[in-house]
C-alpha cells in the first residue's frame, strides 16, 4: 500500500481568507443610502483629482461604490448584472432602528418595507 496524502490541506489558512474578505469588501447598502442623500451629493458631482485612485477618481459608480479607469469601463459596468442588482437593492429603504426594535419584540410592529424612489443613472439600453 502506498503513502497517503495528508487531508485538510488548505483549511488552516485563516489569515489568507480574512485578507481576501477585507480586500473584496464593498460598502454596505445603508452607507450608500447616506451617499445618495441630497446633502452629500456635492461630494460626487465634481470630484477632485486623486492620482492614487483608478482614473484619478473621476469615474465613480455611486451604487456600487467603485472607481473605474475610464468612462467606457464605467458604462460597461453599468450594463452589467452586478450594477443592476445593487440599484435594485438601493430602491428599498434601509432598515431603521425602529424596525430592528420591532423585530426583537421591543415595540409594536407597525412598519412595513417602504419603497424609496431614488434618482440614479441606470444605463438601460
Amino acid at each position: 500500500m502506498g503513502r497517503l496524502r495528508r487531508s485538510r490541506v488548505h483549511k488552516g489558512i485563516r489569515d489568507i481568507q480574512r485578507k481576501y474578505r477585507t480586500k473584496r469588501y464593498m460598502r454596505d447598502i445603508d452607507q450608500i443610502h447616506g451617499d445618495i442623500q441630497p446633502e452629500n451629493a456635492h461630494k460626487f458631482e465634481k470630484p477632485e483629482l486623486d492620482p492614487e485612485l483608478p482614473g484619478q477618481g473621476q469615474f465613480y459608480c455611486i451604487p456600487c461604490a467603485k472607481h473605474y479607469i475610464n468612462k467606457e469601463s464605467l458604462e460597461e459596468h453599468q450594463k452589467g448584472k452586478i450594477h443592476k442588482k445593487r440599484v435594485k437593492l438601493l430602491k428599498d429603504a434601509p432598515y431603521s432602528q425602529a424596525e430592528a426594535d420591532a423585530a426583537a419584540g421591543l415595540q409594536k410592529a407597525d412598519t412595513k418595507p417602504k419603497k424609496k424612489e431614488v434618482a440614479m443613472d441606470t444605463a438601460e439600453a
